[in-house]
């Protein structure tokens, strides 16, 4: 089991060149068991970007989301209480993006592995990350 970061879920499904060897075998293996994990927070991220024009999708947004939601091996994770607490009381030091703090709140109920890129993620002592 893994959980993707956003930018790690859209490069997985756009441009899969872009995802480190390390990160790429991860998921693989998740792939094969069904097991690649998506926090619905990442749909927003990705709506948003959309929206401001900062992400340019050859579909339609929903199309995208629906598409994905249709691959087997991704399971989307709701936003739930316990994590939606979760993020707000996580260890400092830690960046304040919200959309962060949700995905990693994420990963640390699911206790799997985070892939990111994202360097103040892959330097937060309190979370597995990937890269």
């Amino acid at each position: 089991m893994i959980l993707l970061d956003t930018h790690a879920w859209i490069w997985f499904l756009s441009d899969p060149g872009l995802i480190s060897q390390k990160a790429s075998e991860l998921i693989e293996k998740a792939v094969h068991n069904n097991a690649v994990y998506i926090s619905s927070i990442s749909v927003w991220e990705i709506a948003l970007l959309v929206a401001k024009k900062r992400l340019i999708l050859k579909i339609e947004i929903s199309e995208w989301i629906s598409k994905a939601e249709r691959l087997r091996f991704f399971q989307f994770l709701p936003v739930d209480n316990s994590i939606a607490l979760k993020s707000v009381n996580l260890p400092q030091p830690l960046h304040s993006d919200p959309a962060d703090r949700i995905i990693i709140a994420s990963a640390l109920a699911l206790d799997v592995p985070l892939i990111t890129r994202d360097e103040k993620i892959l330097n937060y002592p309190y979370v597995q990350s990937v890269w």
